[in-house]
């Protein structure tokens, strides 16, 4: 059974993740109070990077921290802020303050409260972290106003800050384990369940129940265990098994479903194409000219890609706004349709009708792209060296040169996709270029400036029409993530998450 481009990707999208008002109701998994207590197996890609969760990635370590954390904002599988340890959240508005309610009834494994002094310490140390810090770039300060009750003194307006918090950026950990600097190593949380110790790091991963948990009834699962296994033949084969009843998997986890009644769940995760680095020109490459980075869009068959790489997984768009989402605009898949002689006459007007010479990083898991890629290259007269890197190191790499084969997460929420994917400097990112754009920058300030809903994202798909017309990238299509279950369990797929938390795994019927 060979691995396809679906658990490919995956690998890819680990790599190049992104670091990515009032809460309504939580939803509930199931009712342990009744009685309907299950064990669940989980099998998932990879292993967890990092038990702190200051430190940890958001890619696939969401069921590890969110079994033994409690997040102060939780997130639905819509993308939308939802109550934890907060039950609800209050914006002044003037947007310089933000307040939180709350709990009294959530304990640390520790047996210290979950207060608003345990909160602060732990949100502080969030704040710190190198991956966590992202979601609190606008707090200048966050403070206890009474047993019940913290704010946040922000710099400015965030759209982003409760989003992010819900999607893994607000796990609160016990001050004594932040205290003694071992957390990434023995989580101590307030979540449903604790780290037990039958677990085997890197191979198995047990999970012992919190009987009097304050959510205990969304988590309907004992015992709980998760393996990282990134094998795709050997998670399908512990899912025939029976030793494993949730899993990650890819194309071929899908087409066995139906032969054991399993079932299927399928939701985007990431965009897949070319990234350009310099769009400016800085570099010395011919990308700074808007009619090559146009050439580059129209010379790929998307539909030929999505169909023999791809698998048919996802969907064909030139953008990197989810599909079906806030800020995608589908008639801008129209606009560069597969013109290879058009692309050739782009190139000639800017001075390339002979191609021109391109370094660009190779590493094992684009190796699918690398024949397709060379072959629209040659066509165009461009000669590309690749430079073959590892995979651990491609991430450090890739930005270094003129453009590379990128698969980057994407998120539900546009207003982060404009932060991450456009106006914000990242890893992959690291010089936007807006100048080089024009009418962005300005396009970019009125997003930011527009009233949060409608007319936020009307502005933001003016924003998107500019990119995707002046070419910011050579988007191929967007990829899906697939999960399938026994006939016990059902998951809700989380754009932003390569696997979702707990709280979207829920009993069947």
């Amino acid at each position: 059974m060979k691995q396809t481009l679906t658990g490919i990707a995956a690998l890819v999208g680990v790599a190049l993740a992104l670091t990515a008002c009032s809460g309504g109701g939580a939803e509930s998994g199931g009712d342990a109070a009744s009685g309907d207590v299950r064990p669940l197996s989980i099998g998932n890609f990879l292993d967890v990077t990092n038990w702190d969760p200051a430190s940890a990635d958001l890619g696939f370590d969401a069921p590890y921290l969110s079994a033994v954390y409690d997040a102060l904002v939780t997130i639905d599988e819509h993308g939308e802020p939802q109550p934890g340890i907060a039950t609800k959240w209050e914006v002044s508005d003037d947007f310089s303050k933000v307040t939180f309610d709350l709990r009294t009834d959530a304990e640390f494994s520790d047996g210290t409260p979950v207060d608003a002094d345990a909160v602060v310490a732990s949100l502080e140390h969030l704040k710190e972290g190198p991956t966590a810090q992202e979601a609190y770039k606008k707090v200048d300060a966050i403070s206890k106003v009474d047993d019940d009750t913290i704010e946040f003194a922000m710099s400015a307006r965030d759209d982003t800050m409760l989003y992010l918090m819900g999607l893994g950026r607000s796990y609160l950990a016990a001050p004594s384990a932040i205290d003694a600097g071992t957390l990434s190593e023995t989580p101590v949380g307030s979540g449903p369940y604790t780290l037990g110790d039958a677990s085997v790091p890197g191979t198995e991963y047990v999970f012992d129940k919190v009987a009097d948990h304050w959510d205990a009834a969304v988590f309907p699962f004992d015992p709980l265990k998760i393996t990282p296994l990134s094998d795709a033949t050997a998670m399908l084969n512990a899912m025939e098994a029976e030793q494993l009843n949730v899993i990650y998997t890819d194309k071929n986890g899908s087409d066995l479903a139906e032969s054991y009644d399993w079932n299927v769940a399928k939701g985007l995760s990431m965009w897949a194409g070319l990234a350009f680095a310099d769009r400016s020109g800085d570099m010395g490459s011919p990308l700074g000219d808007v009619r090559v980075r146009q050439a580059l869009n129209l010379a790929f068959d998307r539909e030929a890609m999505h169909d023999s790489i791809a698998q048919g997984q996802g969907f064909v768009t030139n953008q990197f706004f989810p599909v079906e989402n806030p800020g995608h605009v589908a008639s801008l898949d129209q606009t560069t349709p597969y013109d290879l002689d058009r692309a050739k006459q782009l190139l000639a007007e800017a001075g390339y009708a002979d191609g021109f010479d391109v370094k660009m990083p190779m590493a094992p898991p684009f190796q699918p792209y690398q024949a397709i890629v060379e072959q629209t290259f040659a066509d165009l007269k461009i000669t590309v060296a690749w430079e073959e890197t590892d995979f651990m190191s491609y991430m450090g790499k890739a930005p270094t040169y003129p453009m590379y084969i990128a698969v980057i997460a994407m998120d539900s929420n546009p207003v982060a996709t404009v932060e991450r994917q456009i106006a914000n400097p990242q890893w992959y990112n690291p010089n936007p270029g807006l100048d080089s754009l024009d009418g962005v920058q300005e396009q970019v300030d009125a997003v930011f400036s527009a009233e949060p809903g409608d007319a936020q994202v009307a502005e933001i798909e003016e924003l998107n029409e500019l990119v995707t017309e002046q070419a910011a990238n050579a988007v191929w299509g967007q990829n899906e993530n697939t999960y399938v279950s026994t006939a016990d369990f059902t998951v809700k797929p989380v754009i932003g998450l390569m696997f979702p938390t707990l709280r979207q795994i829920e009993l069947a019927g």
